[in-house]
């Protein structure tokens, strides 16, 4: 089922975390990142549709600005019970065909999914050196069936702004993703 992003309030500070990489199992952390200047946290998935759609320019994300002062972090919150896919052999698949150049974590709990009010697949969170939000939206306005081109225009001019030390548009669309899959029991009340 469709969902869209909850719309953290710009200003919001960067929920602390501790979450281990599928790939490496290192532990990445908010202090992973200090010096940054800004911080991308990104809530995907394995088998979605809207983030299957839009893999490959994470990717491109990924690689573009890995030379930058732009700190990366893709999280998956979804329950791999219900989702065998979302598991974390599964998810350290996707990273490794795909190419990941920035840790690819699991939120076991889903507490820090709820931290971030994180609603759907694909959600991204962009924050500033201080780790407060300046921006919380849609990747682009490509959806899965509407022949529009995956550009990450939306994201990348919020990047490019940030690292620009330029203000960034505080007009945002909402992502549109999956739901993320809770435990039984652990939807959050801005979920239901």
């Amino acid at each position: 089922m469709a969902a869209g992003s909850v719309m953290l309030p710009l200003g919001t500070p960067a929920p602390p975390f501790e979450l281990r990489d599928v790939v490496s199992g290192q532990v990445s952390s908010l202090d992973s990142f200090t010096g940054k200047t800004a911080l991308l946290v990104m809530f995907i998935c394995r088998h979605c549709p809207y983030v299957l759609h839009v893999e490959d320019e994470l990717v491109r994300i990924g690689r573009d600005y890995r030379d930058t002062d732009l700190g990366i972090l893709a999280i998956s919150s979804n329950d791999p019970v219900q989702y065998p896919d979302d598991a974390p052999a599964r998810l350290k698949e996707m990273a490794e065909r795909l190419g990941f150049t920035f840790p690819f974590c699991v939120d076991e709990t889903q507490d820090v999914a709820k931290a971030y009010r994180a609603a759907c697949t694909p959600d991204f969170y962009l924050f500033d050196r201080e780790r407060r939000l300046v921006y919380r939206g849609q990747l682009d306005d490509s959806r899965p069936g509407n022949n529009k081109p995956v550009t990450g225009s939306d994201l990348r001019a919020a990047i490019d702004a940030l690292l620009g030390g330029k203000p960034v548009d505080s007009k945002q669309k909402a992502s549109i993703g999956c739901s993320i899959k809770w435990k039984p029991g652990n939807a959050p009340a801005y979920a239901r």
